[in-house]
């Protein structure tokens, strides 16, 4: 399936969203799925105020109207709601496609904390960005309730995964050079240094030991200022951050108003065990001992922090990782896959550029299709068949039948083992669609139509293939039936 997945959030920067989003559209690559990302570094952008960092794209409409177009997705996944996010909901409205979202950040707390919006204005912009969604996805069953409670429809209930490669476990705790001199027991937070994170609570509560902080943000500055003793460690490279995780004897979680927290699944994994306060977020990574329910697996919550991470430290590191595994990224993706709104068949090709254009560009992909041709020495043959093969024959049943050609195109097609050039053609009686493949190490050419395969020697005979095979969908009796 091509997937067109819009997000504000995307590499460089750094935050659990962009953590999953990359995460997911890896597992989706590696399961056949063609996956565009459409993210602020294809756009014009703007530092966003009062988080440095995070660029935002500057009327994006027209541009990605212009993409989602060339690359003719057959669902569409709106992760944020950001201006580009805003952009995809119009597009999608006004060509009348469904598409889902997802909640992945409590935005209207943080209106609150860094803009003192009120948060009853706050979830009703949000609520309009997410009515005419086919799904929502969101993470946990605690903001599921939350956003049933604020009217929300078409929730969607999902989860996330960890890369269990990555943060491997580490049974007994390390000893990372940058953590070396501190004394034991280490606290540590990951995350970004903002308004929402609560972060102020982890650094003000008492700990007899260290207090170690990996991430950056608005109020880096000045809460550096404030506090002397912890260890700030800025960004690390994420197989840094897993040998920091495992060098750390408590993970603490200081957030109140998270939809899930990746980074407590992290630590976890590597065997560091998890405290948090018990709210949204890490009632759902640290769920209930079945035999006793009293306790939770993995971590301790606690409405103080402090004892909290105090309990922590007696959780065996076997049990933290034995808790990470149960969130598998399998399933997340199995969610994802089953939440996603397909677009109907007939809307496809309906929103195709009409006019004399023969050959459907994508900026974005166009790029990797062409590399793969040139890698298999077959780049002349495919530009031979695209700009000169394909335009003549367009132009000839243009010609011949003006009235009834419809759409009538061509584009690069990537699903499937082989890349293929794929002819559009639609009328109001059937639709068509060929797919002409340029096999490596060889000058024939395969052919894909109707469920059938064949192979041409030379283009003179896949030339007179394809002129047949229009003439026969354009023809007067073809039309009538």
């Amino acid at each position: 399936m091509k997937i067109a997945l819009i997000t504000d959030a995307w590499r460089p920067q750094i935050n659990g969203v962009v953590t999953t989003l990359v995460e997911l559209v890896d597992q989706l690559s590696a399961q056949g799925h063609l996956v565009e990302v459409f993210h602020p570094g294809l756009f014009r952008t703007r530092p966003c105020p009062g988080y440095a960092g995070i660029d935002l794209a500057v009327r994006p409409f027209a541009q990605l109207q212009k993409q989602l177009q060339a690359f003719q997705p057959q669902a569409i996944h709106i992760a944020t709601e950001g201006p580009l996010g805003w952009a995809a909901r119009k597009y999608c409205l006004r060509h009348e496609l469904p598409f889902t979202t997802a909640f992945h950040t409590r935005f209207p707390e943080i209106l609150k904390a860094a803009l003192r919006v009120p948060l009853w204005l706050g979830y009703a912009l949000f609520r309009h960005f997410h009515r005419p969604s086919a799904g929502v996805m969101v993470p946990t069953q605690g903001v599921m309730r939350l956003l049933d409670g604020k009217g929300f429809k078409n929730l969607r209930s999902w989860t996330h995964g960890v890369d269990m490669r990555l943060f491997k476990y580490a049974e007994q705790v390390q000893h990372h050079p940058s953590l070396a001199d501190l004394p034991r027991p280490i606290a540590l937070y990951v995350g970004r240094v903002s308004y929402e994170k609560n972060i102020e609570s982890f650094l003000a509560m008492p700990w007899h030991g260290s207090k170690v902080v990996c991430g950056v943000g608005p109020l880096e500055a000045q809460l550096k200022a404030r506090f002397h003793d912890v260890r700030w460690l800025g960004v690390l490279p994420r197989d840094e951050l897993a040998e920091v995780y495992a060098s750390a004897d408590v993970f603490t979680f200081p957030s109140r108003n998270e939809t899930f927290g990746l980074v407590m699944l992290e630590a976890m994994a590597c065997g560091t065990p998890v405290a948090a306060y018990p709210v949204d977020g890490p009632l759902e990574v640290l769920r209930p001992d079945e035999a006793y329910p009293h306790v939770r697996k993995g971590g301790v919550l606690d409405d103080d922090l402090a004892q909290a991470s105090l309990k922590a430290l007696h959780i065996p590191r076997a049990q933290a990782r034995s808790q990470a595994l149960t969130f598998s990224w399998d399933e997340a993706t199995r969610l994802f896959e089953h939440h996603l709104a397909p677009i109907p068949s007939e809307k496809l090709l309906s929103k195709v550029t009409s006019g004399q254009q023969h050959f459907l560009k994508n900026t974005i992909s166009d790029g990797v299709f062409e590399k793969h041709l040139k890698s298999t020495h077959r780049f002349k043959d495919y530009l031979q068949v695209r700009e000169k093969m394909l335009s003549d024959l367009f132009t000839d049943v243009r010609r011949q039948w003006a009235d009834e050609v419809g759409h009538l195109v061509s584009i690069n097609h990537f699903e499937g083992a082989d890349p293929a050039l794929r002819v559009l053609c639609k009328t109001v009686a059937t639709e068509l669609v060929i797919d002409i493949q340029f096999p490596s190490g060889g000058s024939d050419y395969k052919v894909i139509c109707c469920g059938q395969n064949f192979i041409f020697e030379n283009p003179q005979r896949l030339s007179h293939y394809l002129q047949e095979q229009l003439h026969q969908v354009y023809s007067s009796d073809y039309l009538t039936t």
